[in-house]
């Protein structure tokens, strides 16, 4: 038996290479053989049979890459196909794919999103959880932030959901409560266009909301849309109902709105997104709001990071007593799951 052992460890070791049927090799010339998860945000996701973790890969660390699988792939122009995906020889940061049934080469640079075919809903989801507490002795001042965010991506859409609120309480002083949460979508179209879907939530003590819903639809383009940033604008159409904790009686507001989104990733550990919006009602002559958004995120290990957020909501027609703006600035810890 032990001279047939050289054999079977070596059957043994050739199945398990052969079962890993994606390959690639980075720029210190180490050579990982397992499966490609997936790749968004500039960062590649790769498993393996000997590490129970899954590898982070920074995409521009990335030589070489061979698979034989099929994935859903979005370029930077933005277009998608579905193919495999193999490193053209001689060409370092090149591949070949087969892009609407024609073999085409594309630099490694411009693929922005690569999916593997038939993954599960799991693989698809990213969802942040973080918080954020403050406590001093001075009036008895307590904070507490916190925030959730999940993100779905598929072959032609892009979902995402979050939920953040800030709860203040101190001695003499009136309680502050703040709730921002928004659910909704996005449609991808050929050469960088996409249909848009939102409905968007906000209570503030400071502007006497006790909800405002706003629910938009329209349309928008990718100015920028590469594996390290996005930079966009979109327009359309939004419809805003408005309580108040006063006598105040309800508002409803049809608008137009008009925002831009950039969002900067592969800053090293540091990413950073950015929206702002304008909402001139169409039904109140007028009256106009915005709203403004940033966020700011460092990576961790271990799939921690630490967040800064600010958060800032203005109306020039204030209902009687309320403020015209209410803004936040939270930092918080937190957790990614992906």
């Amino acid at each position: 038996m032990t001279k047939y052992l050289p054999f079977i460890l070596l059957f043994f070791v050739t199945s398990l290479v052969f079962s890993q049927k994606d390959s690639i090799k980075l720029s210190n010339n180490d050579v990982l053989v397992g499966s490609i998860e997936k790749m968004d945000f500039s960062i590649l996701t790769f498993s393996t049979s000997y590490d129970d973790s899954d590898f982070k890969i920074k995409w521009g660390e990335v030589l070489e890459i061979y698979s034989s699988g099929q994935f859903i792939i979005s370029v930077e122009d933005g277009d998608r196909f579905t193919s495999d995906i193999q490193s053209v020889d001689g060409k370092e940061k090149t591949v070949k794919v087969m892009a609407e049934g024609v073999e085409t080469e594309y630099a490694l640079d411009e693929i922005v999103f690569i999916e593997p075919i038939g993954s599960g809903f799991f693989s698809r989801l990213t969802v942040d959880i973080d918080l954020g507490i403050n406590i001093t002795k001075a009036n008895n001042f307590r904070q507490v932030t916190s925030n959730i965010d999940a993100t779905y991506l598929a072959y032609k859409w892009r979902a995402r959901g979050y939920y953040k609120t800030v709860i203040s309480r101190q001695d003499g002083a009136a309680d502050i409560n703040r709730m921002d949460a928004q659910l909704g979508g996005e449609y991808y179209l050929p050469h960088d266009w996409f249909l848009q879907a939102n409905a968007i939530y906000l209570s503030n003590d400071e502007q006497l909301l006790d909800l405002r819903s706003t629910y938009q639809f329209g349309g928008g383009y990718y100015f920028i849309r590469n594996n390290s940033m996005f930079f966009s604008a979109k327009a359309g159409l939004a419809y805003t109902t408005e309580n108040f904790s006063n006598d105040t009686p309800d508002r409803n507001s049809t608008e137009g709105f008009l925002a831009l989104g950039f969002n900067k990733y592969a800053i090293g550990d540091l990413s950073v997104q950015t929206n702002a919006a304008l909402y001139p009602s169409f039904s109140q002559s007028g009256r106009y709001r915005v709203d403004f958004n940033f966020d700011m995120k460092y990576d961790l290990p271990l799939d921690f990071y630490i967040r800064l957020g600010l958060n800032y909501n203005y109306d020039n027609k204030p209902v009687e007593d309320a403020s015209d703006s209410d803004y936040v600035f939270t930092t918080s810890f937190g957790w990614e799951w992906n």
